[in-house]
């Protein structure tokens, strides 16, 4: 990269940083701090927008301890928000291509259905049908097993959707998601919703591990909090800062968190923690585990 490329690349990343960091105050911090790295030559030596990405999001996660703070490479090409129609048809693709984030679903002995989520749980405009495909082939089971092992994050209205069919018809309020551009969003379970609903009362197992992050941890985190899983496996990666996307360059996105999950009984969230199983076992063993207990 030449120079100027690079002084551009990096201002515009320390500039979205200060303008849109969930956290105002730490966000001008980090922006500081990349801008003081330009000035004193730290990024000169990067071949190009590869090496870049990684020294910068370095630098981003050493100020702001922040996992969805990042900047990176795209190779075929980076498409941030502000390409609204490109986005569309990527995550419209991935949601043909991943069948929403149903990875699996499954009857296995007993009655017990098990449904594999992952890599992202799709937002319902893209997503829906496929969600509400899975969620009703396991309506009759007797128990049900998520598998969030494997799911790296994902929409929150597509968490959502997959949880309204594990409660009523009365809607129930999960966690909010505060940002500081849109304020208060409240997230509510469907009194109404496609397909078939599993229902309140019958058990579930939602399975975690150290590859489960972002959406996937707002699933349990939320199953957990309203006491409606169990959560087996190990602590989760601990990132509770929805985020979009900036196209910095052609080849750089840098993922920008603005806004926070808050927990309507503490106020807090699972950001740096992860999630804490219930039943703690390695994540390898998380399945059998959870099938011993449905079974009993």
């Amino acid at each position: 990269m030449d120079l100027h490329e690079l002084t551009t690349t990096v201002t515009a990343a320390a500039r979205a940083v200060e303008d849109r960091y969930v956290f105002p105050e730490r966000g001008i911090a980090i922006a500081a701090t990349l801008r003081s790295h330009l000035e004193a030559g730290r990024y000169a030596a990067c071949p190009g927008p590869e090496a870049l990405a990684e020294l910068v999001t370095a630098d981003l996660h050493a100020a702001g301890n922040d996992l969805h703070l990042r900047l990176l490479f795209h190779e075929e090409g980076a498409v941030g928000e502000q390409d609204e129609a490109e986005l569309e048809a990527f995550w419209a693709d991935q949601a043909r291509r991943t069948a929403g984030g149903m990875r699996r679903v499954e009857r296995l002995d007993d009655n017990i259905a098990l449904v594999e989520i992952g890599p992202v749980i799709g937002h319902p405009g893209v997503a829906g049908e496929a969600m509400t495909a899975a969620m009703s082939l396991v309506a009759d089971a007797d128990a049900l097993v998520l598998d969030a092992r494997g799911c790296r994050g994902g929409s929150p209205d597509g968490v959502v959707l997959l949880l309204s069919h594990l409660f009523g018809a009365e809607p129930v309020r999960l966690s909010d998601i505060e940002s500081r551009e849109e304020g208060t969003r409240q997230f509510w379970t469907s009194a109404v919703v496609p397909g078939r609903r599993f229902g309140p009362d019958k058990p579930v197992a939602v399975l975690v591990g150290p590859d489960t992050f972002s959406g996937g941890e707002g699933l349990a985190f939320d199953l957990q909090e309203q006491r409606r899983a169990t959560i087996v496996g190990q602590p989760t990666r601990g990132g509770a800062h929805p985020r979009i996307g900036l196209a910095v360059h052609p080849q750089l996105e840098l993922t920008l968190p603005v806004a926070r999950s808050v927990s309507l009984f503490t106020g807090e969230n699972w950001e740096g923690r992860g999630i804490q199983p219930d039943v703690e076992v390695p994540a390898d063993d998380s399945l059998d585990t959870a099938l011993v207990m449905l079974r009993h």
